[in-house]
């Protein structure tokens, strides 16, 4: 009667490597990355996190203040790139793709932001402060 407790010990042993494997071989696959999105409202946030989930995110949060987008995706399956490209085609400028402008131009009214190429364009026609 003695080898039942062992037996059991052994196979929850066994059990647990099998589960603490399988656990960090998702975590390989899985990453999560932030990047800037531009944006204006909460209609805004709905397609940009849509637009990504499509795009193969397993999640997508996109805060209207920030202007960040978190996702969290499966490297087997899709890449930022692929995400970027997807909220690209969508309409929305993203930290290393300008969707195009026939996309942007499909947006909502409030939904217009400031193009990150006029953003840019503007801080360098700031002079430059001197202390």
């Amino acid at each position: 009667m003695k080898t039942q407790p062992i037996i059991l010990s052994f196979a929850l042993v066994i059990f647990s490597a099998l589960t603490a494997s399988a656990q960090k071989k998702a975590d390989v696959t899985q990453k999560k990355e932030t990047f800037k999105v531009w944006g204006e409202c909460g209609m805004c946030k709905k397609t940009i996190e849509k637009a990504a989930k499509d795009s193969g995110a397993l999640a997508a949060s996109w805060d209207t203040d920030s202007k960040l987008l978190t996702v969290t995706y499966n490297t087997t399956k899709t890449s930022n790139q692929k995400i970027q490209q997807g909220i690209a085609a969508a309409g929305y400028d993203t930290r290393d793709l300008t969707a195009d402008h026939t996309a942007y131009d499909k947006l909502h009214e409030c939904c217009k932001y400031d193009r990150k190429a006029a953003a840019a364009n503007a801080e360098q026609k700031q002079p430059a402060s001197h202390h």
